[in-house]
């Protein structure tokens, strides 16, 4: 991993094969099976690990470690370009959503003090959801407005308590390229905690692990931090969040290389 200036953002082939030759299907099968035997051997000793070790701190580097040795493993390149972007204090972190994979390759970059926010229907995955909640992962029901409006309030007081959080505004992913809608709550809650948002690029996971194939491939992801974006002073808290709602979204499909999905 390094963190090089940062460069004109490069034109990545999003497109998937439409056909494959015999040996082009055995190489990805037997690539995506280590792959997958790769994730689950580190996965489950992170999660033993992070069910005896105590202390959040510790158990999120635990984490940290775990994602950067798994992508070192299945051979993935990852160079990280913006860090000097990331505040000494608390900020939100927006980043754009196109794979599975997205949130191991956050984890390997950003600082461990980050907690993730994601759709609840993670919690009910097996491993996974306890592995989350080991992390101080924030939980979101998407689809029942009045749970929903629970775990946004739960969110922002975790916010306004001076945690970071990384949020995929988009709420989820589909495997056709490009930038979905962006929801309100990562916004709302760096408008109410008065800190930044600072964007969040990642290119190359779409690639790697597209929807809705099983077997992923290798490539190289780039990861770019964008300069921060604070929170107009002078604007209620509603009107301050989608105004940073509407740049944090036009500064990702700036430089994201994919179609805006709304337009």
């Amino acid at each position: 991993m390094s963190d090089p200036s940062p460069q004109p953002s490069p034109v990545i082939d999003l497109s998937l094969p439409p056909r494959e030759s015999l040996p082009m299907l055995l190489g990805r099968v037997l690539y995506g099976s280590y792959a997958w035997a790769v994730f689950l051997v580190i996965a489950l000793v992170t999660l033993v690990a992070l069910v005896v070790v105590p202390g959040m701190d510790r158990r999120r580097h635990i984490a940290g470690v775990a994602s950067r040795l798994i992508l070192k493993a299945l051979f993935i390149r990852l160079t990280l370009t913006g860090s000097q972007h990331l505040p000494p204090g608390q900020c939100v972190v927006a980043a754009n959503h196109a794979s599975y994979i997205d949130a191991i390759v956050v984890k390997a970059v950003l600082p461990e003090s980050y907690a993730y926010v994601v759709k609840r229907e993670m919690a009910n995955v097996p491993l996974a959801g306890l592995l989350l909640r080991r992390l101080g992962t924030q939980f979101v029901e998407r689809f029942n407005a009045q749970k929903g409006g629970r775990d946004a309030r739960r969110v922002l007081r975790s916010a306004t308590n001076g945690q970071s959080l990384l949020f995929f505004p988009e709420g989820t992913f589909i495997g056709k390229p490009g930038l979905l809608k962006f929801h309100s709550g990562a916004f709302m809650s760096a408008a109410y905690a008065r800190c930044p948002v600072v964007p969040c690029v990642i290119r190359g996971t779409r690639h790697i692990l597209p929807s809705p194939l099983f077997f992923p491939r290798p490539g190289r992801i780039e990861v770019e931090l964008l300069p921060a974006l604070h929170p107009p002073p002078d604007l209620p808290t509603e009107q301050a969040a989608a105004e940073l709602r509407q740049r944090t979204r036009q500064a990702i499909l700036e430089r994201v290389g994919e179609p805006d999905l709304l337009a």
